[in-house]
């Protein structure tokens, strides 16, 4: 969902007190379109994002950590020059619209103090971030606007920035009550009363619109014609206690979920949609808007991001699958080798009985009860002698065949184990290096081929995730199978307590205990963690298996990650994104 014009009216007010007076201490650009500015004030130090992303247009305080690109972009290399140095000293939202104006104190090359803009539009498709000068000249934007793509408003370095048009309707907020009153009585549509109120003023977002509906009559789009005289009135009161809300600036930051996954947010409660949508109250703007959009964003481009190498490991698994299935047939095959070794000791047995030329030799089967009377197929150009080798032949053939289709379906199964692991691996990638340590680990193992560079940089190893427990102690995280084997055969000590989600892919989690056996609070946590990151993330509750590391052992010449433990207990835990977030430790 877009920010509407009272959630943004709303998170200013929220973010006024923060940021007004904070100076800007570094800019970047993690993303074509969006801005992390570090902040620095008496009121707030941390960092704020800007983005004018189609669809996730925004502006909020953020925790979240963003990798930057090698080479900054323009836009940015711009901010930083005009910024960096820049203090925040209003925030304003013209005319109840979906823009935020940052009144900045800057100076000049030469020390001077002036006043720029940043102008911040979140409107769809027109979202843009506009650099300007006091006096309203464009310095440049990060989306340019030329004639081509708009007759009725260029955005371009040089012009006079003016205010998107305006829209010909009138702003629910900018009419009094008695104003939006007559309207509603004057009205002669039988359209939906939700689709009047969006159709009649702006301002306002079709969640609202439904909520006023459903607030009058429990039917969130209920066709004007079918209103009562009482619900006529209750829509009256509807449209009041809005805009008293707003005018008292009476907001309840709140996340709509469905399934359990975030599918709408408020500034206020929202009651439509009768217990099938849970509601999660949240203490500030920005924090919403974190969860709602900051992870989800981050998660969709490391996804966009990891697509060429998933879809290479996801082709060596199913290249690997269709191998493993066809040994296997073939392996089944061999199954049938004891009748060719009988067959050729039947034919021997009767060789008086046979002569070349014969097409089938009919012969008494004394491996039988009874010696019933069975017919062999043979060779017409092969002599009887000749037509038992072969089917001893056949026999040894198979014999060895299956010896090394088990070693050839065992090998197999490994790296589709394996492979299976690495593309759970990049599901879970939070970012560029992780994804870059399991490109490097697919080039060491032979997967994939080692890109070439000119310039050979030797990338950096990351640490395991870190996270302390309730009770204080640490647990450490594999992010990949490189990882999870250096984790658990040489960083962890032998008395650590090693976790990992039973059969199925996931990190190794070691509780780094100094030789003492980790409480049940720690214990549980860790298995959480291990619950968290692996295939069992979505499953509800699962199985975690749990030992000491001296118990752990990778067997000789297996697979990245892959190891053998015993003496090992279970705990079943459920994934909990809030408790591992609680757990993190940067």
């Amino acid at each position: 969902m877009p920010l509407d014009a009272i959630t943004i009216n709303a998170l200013t007010n929220e973010l006024r007190p923060s940021i007004v007076g904070a100076k800007i201490d570094k800019v970047q650009q993690p993303g074509r379109d969006t801005l992390i500015f570090t902040l620095h004030g008496a009121e707030y130090t941390g960092k704020l994002l800007i983005s004018a992303g189609v669809g996730t247009a925004r502006v909020h305080l953020s925790n979240e950590s963003y990798e930057n690109p090698q080479t900054p972009p323009m836009f940015c290399m711009l901010l930083r020059k005009h910024l960096v140095g820049a203090r925040i000293s209003g925030l304003s939202q013209p005319n109840m619209e979906r823009m935020l104006i940052f009144e900045l104190d800057a100076h000049d090359e030469m020390g001077v103090e002036i006043k720029k803009q940043l102008v911040v539009e979140m409107m769809g498709r027109n979202s843009n971030i506009i650099l300007t000068e006091a006096d309203g000249h464009i310095i440049d934007c990060i989306r340019r606007v030329d004639g081509d793509m708009s007759r009725v408003r260029q955005v371009l370095p040089g012009l006079i920035y003016r205010l998107p048009p305006e829209q010909d309707k009138p702003g629910f907020f900018s009419l009094s009550d008695e104003e939006r009153e007559n309207l509603w009585k004057s009205t002669s549509s039988d359209k939906p009363a939700d689709k009047w109120l969006l159709d009649t003023f702006s301002s306002i977002s079709p969640l609202i619109c439904r909520e006023i509906c459903f607030y009058a009559t429990g039917d969130a789009s209920k066709p004007i014609a079918e209103f009562s005289d009482d619900e006529k009135n209750s829509f009256i009161k509807g449209m009041k206690a809005l805009a008293k809300r707003i005018e008292e600036s009476d907001y309840l930051p709140v996340m709509l979920m469905t399934n359990e996954k975030p599918s709408d947010f408020s500034f206020m409660p929202i009651s439509q949609y009768e217990g099938a949508v849970k509601l999660i109250k949240y203490t500030g703007f920005s924090a919403l808007l974190e969860d709602y959009f900051t992870k989800r964003d981050k998660q969709e481009q490391m996804r966009r991001k990891s697509h060429a190498l998933y879809k290479s490991v996801k082709s060596a698994h199913e290249r690997t699958l269709r191998k493993l299935a066809a040994r296997r047939e073939e392996l089944k095959k061999t199954e049938e080798r004891d009748i060719n070794r009988k067959r050729g000791d039947l034919i021997t047995a009767n060789l008086y009985r046979i002569k070349k030329g014969d097409r089938i030799a009919v012969v008494d089967d004394y491996f039988e009860d009874g010696c019933p009377e069975i017919q062999i197929p043979l060779d017409t150009l092969k002599t009887p002698q000749q037509n038992a080798a072969a089917y001893y032949k056949e026999y040894n053939k198979a014999k060895t065949a299956e010896k090394y289709l088990g070693e050839l379906i065992e090998k197999g199964e490994r790296e589709q184990e394996y492979l299976s692991s690495v593309l759970d691996a990049i599901q879970r990638v939070e970012s560029e290096r992780d994804l870059a340590e399991i490109r490097r680990e697919l080039a060491e193992t032979g997967y994939v081929k080692a890109q070439k560079s000119a310039k050979r940089e030797k990338v950096k190893e990351t640490a395991p995730m870190r996270f302390v427990s309730s009770t204080g102690m640490e647990i450490l995280v594999g992010k990949n199978n490189t990882q999870n084997d250096k984790l658990t055969t040489k960083t962890a000590r032998r008395t650590d307590t090693w976790l990992h989600v039973q059969k199925l892919h996931g990190s190794h989690v070691i509780i780094s205990a100094e030789g003492e056996r980790p409480d049940e609070r720690t214990l549980f946590e860790a298995a959480t963690l291990a619950a968290y990151y692996s295939q069992g993330r979505e499953s509800g509750k699962v199985p975690v298996d749990y030992t000491q590391v001296r118990f752990v052992k990778k067997p000789s010449g297996s697979m990245p990650g892959a190891v053998i433990y015993t003496d090992y207990q279970t705990i079943m835990v459920s994934s909990d994104e809030k408790l591992v977030e609680s757990l993190k430790t940067n």
